[in-house]
């Protein structure tokens, strides 16, 4: 989980660098392209290139649909809005899960569920604090992401009932090195990076397979009560990264509504974990 946290904070210091000069599909773009060398790479030192099959291309194209929607977003959001508020927001996704699970696995909608949800809701508008003044594009698009990460969320699950984690990371890196490439480039015109930018390009690359690999390899250690609250010490730590770097003010309602929705989201958890015990 350590890893993961650095991986995340480096990736949206990165992306905070990158955004004046290349705009969010160019960003997806080359950093698919780098994950796609890394993915193949590692598929054949490691023998595992076997396990890349067809079968379930499909439910990989929607994955991969929401991922890059949702990814996207993000790092529109890390260009124009506090970095910390950008994490808040990002943290109600697992409450989007709760809502939407029932539409798309068909688990069933608990009282417990249905607080957690709502909890997250109240986090929101703690952490916004909507008026005619304050929602602008940046808010709208880390709330809209965290949507996205949701669905991606639900369709990974329902990939890994028959999919290796190679082929699912092999479908992730290629689908969006297409889908970057379409969207960068529908105008005739995509931004080559200067070689000084090249290191943050690879570093957002790594980080992105980075992240995903230790957040997976940490849930097969430890239980999700034990991996949840240490993802959420990503929110203080990029908070201190911003104000170092980005002189980014630390906004004690960003906390406070954080505090929230992660009490909603480790509740649910807690429950649901007690529950199979």
């Amino acid at each position: 989980m350590l890893g993961a946290i650095g991986s995340f904070s480096a990736m949206a210091v990165a992306g905070r660098e990158l955004g004046p000069i290349l705009d969010t599909f160019e960003i997806m773009m080359y950093r698919s392209f780098f994950g796609v060398i890394i993915v193949v790479a590692l598929a054949f030192g490691s023998g595992t290139w076997r396990e890349i099959k067809t079968d379930a291309l499909g439910l990989h194209f929607i994955r991969n649909i929401a991922h890059f929607a949702g990814q996207n977003l993000w790092f529109y959001a890390v260009t124009v809005i506090p970095m910390a508020q950008l994490f808040a927001l990002e943290f109600t996704s697992p409450l989007w899960v709760i809502v939407l699970a029932p539409f798309i696995l068909g688990e069933r909608m608990t009282r417990v569920r249905v607080t957690a949800a709502v909890m997250g809701f109240i986090g929101i508008l703690i952490v916004a604090r909507p008026d005619m003044d304050g929602i602008n594009s940046g808010m709208i698009a880390a709330a809209s992401c965290a949507i996205f990460f949701a669905l991606v969320a639900m369709f990974t699950k329902r990939l890994t009932r028959s999919q290796s984690i190679t082929c699912i990371l092999f479908y992730l890196t290629v689908m969006q090195l297409v889908f970057g490439i379409i969207c960068a480039g529908y105008d005739g015109d995509i931004a080559l990076p200067g070689w000084s930018n090249m290191p943050l390009l690879v570093l957002i690359g790594i980080c992105g397979l980075v992240a995903h690999f230790c957040i997976t390899k940490a849930l097969t250690i430890a239980p999700a009560t034990v991996v949840v609250p240490i993802d959420f010490a990503r929110l203080p730590i990029i908070a201190i990264v911003a104000m170092l770097f980005y002189g980014e003010a630390l906004d004690i309602w960003v906390f406070v509504g954080a505090v929230i929705i992660f009490a909603g989201n480790y509740f649910n958890i807690w429950h649901e974990t007690r529950k199979t015990a």
